[in-house]
């Protein structure tokens, strides 16, 4: 069907068999350099593919993020949240003031409650399941999405037990998925210098893959457009793609753009200023051929992109705006400037001027409601 746009014989062939399978790791890396016409076709198949694995909907959540401290023992260069202990902008709120933040949010329509924070001196993992028992015990109908691998790690290693004893303790005080958070890009060489204490490639998969195992479903996610080249981009998503063949355990896969502005790596001159628009259209329609039926859900992160670019991420493979937020800091506090809530009119709007339909959904994309 690409016949008529005149371009490379071999973009033509890979973006043929993508519309019937699932493209290899090769073929993805031919796509992703892709310019001129040859991007265009890779943006029309992504569209196709997205199309026939679910359809004209494009789904959203009514949700609310608490990040609860943002006073942090990591040294990712990324990041603008964290704050030393002694600095007067750091905080760090009790459960009872989660609990009242939660309920605020229930009470005007959320019905997720996604909750991190920075890796506090005196949290574990004792401390995660006393707030989740509490969140269990005033709000037990609310969805409860929380803790990156990166703090069921270190939640573990501070109580002195293994990934698996955590993950299920947590699971038995009401936990019911991770946000596939501080997987960056999945490959030591850039990790050491984006995130030198965070855990290396094979703990964050050993950590998804036991939540999988667990019952405990997780996101996975890609931050990219800082020292990595497209080849780590390929290769993280195609490890991605291997954990879901093995656990089917992720709910969808959220393309992060480095947000560059205030991070200490980009003001030291180590890093890029973030990807530009066309990479970011590459991700999501190389992703969307990558991962096939496999994972049916690409989401588009509207605080990072703005609700303008979303819109057009849209047209690339992607299949979801994501939340209506309410008090995300660590992607403000690194410098994206789109605003941390909306409301569901916004994505109403948006989607149905792209000739969409919206869709409301929960986080495992089991209930699906059109609006």
């Amino acid at each position: 069907m690409f016949e008529q746009l005149n371009i490379d014989t071999h973009i033509e062939e890979i973006l043929g068999k993508s519309l019937e399978t699932r493209i290899s790791r090769e073929e993805a890396f031919e796509l992703i350099k892709t310019t001129g016409r040859e991007l265009q076709a890779l943006i029309i198949a992504a569209d196709i593919r997205r199309e026939q694995l679910v359809g004209d909907n494009v789904t959203y959540i009514q949700n609310w993020n608490i990040n609860f401290t943002n006073i942090c023992n990591g040294t990712c260069g990324f990041c603008a949240f964290r704050r030393d202990e002694e600095n007067s902008e750091s905080y760090f709120l009790s459960p009872e003031e989660i609990v009242k933040r939660a309920k605020i949010a229930w009470n005007n329509g959320a019905r997720e409650v996604c909750i991190q924070g920075g890796l506090h001196p005196d949290v574990d993992a004792y401390y995660y399941e006393e707030l989740l028992q509490k969140l269990r015990l005033e709000l037990p109908d609310i969805y409860i999405h929380a803790f990156s691998p990166m703090e069921i790690l270190y939640g573990a290693e501070r109580s002195g037990i293994s990934i698996s004893e955590e993950l299920k303790m947590l699971k038995n005080a009401g936990l019911d998925s991770i946000p596939g958070n501080a997987a960056e890009i999945l490959n030591d060489d850039i990790r050491k210098v984006l995130c030198p204490s965070k855990m290396d490639t094979a703990k964050w998969i050993e950590i998804v893959e036991t939540a999988h195992k667990t019952g405990i479903p997780t996101t996975c996610t890609m931050m990219y457009g800082h020292i990595e080249k497209l080849k780590h981009r390929v290769e993280h998503i195609d490890i991605l793609r291997s954990i879901q063949e093995r656990t089917g355990g992720f709910t969808e896969f959220v393309p992060l753009t480095f947000m560059h502005k205030n991070t200490p790596i980009y003001r030291e001159g180590i890093s890029s200023p973030g990807s530009t628009g066309i990479e970011d259209l590459k991700v999501y329609a190389v992703s969307r051929l990558m991962f096939g039926e496999l994972l049916p859900n690409i989401q588009v992160s509207w605080v990072k992109l703005g609700f303008k670019f979303a819109q057009v991420c849209l047209t690339a493979g992607a299949n979801d705006l994501g939340g209506t937020l309410g008090e995300e800091n660590i992607s403000k506090s690194a410098g994206a400037e789109h605003g941390v809530k909306t409301d569901p009119q916004n994505f109403q709007r948006v989607i149905r001027n792209l000739g969409r339909t919206p869709a409301e959904r929960d986080t495992l994309y089991k209930n699906i409601r059109v609006v």
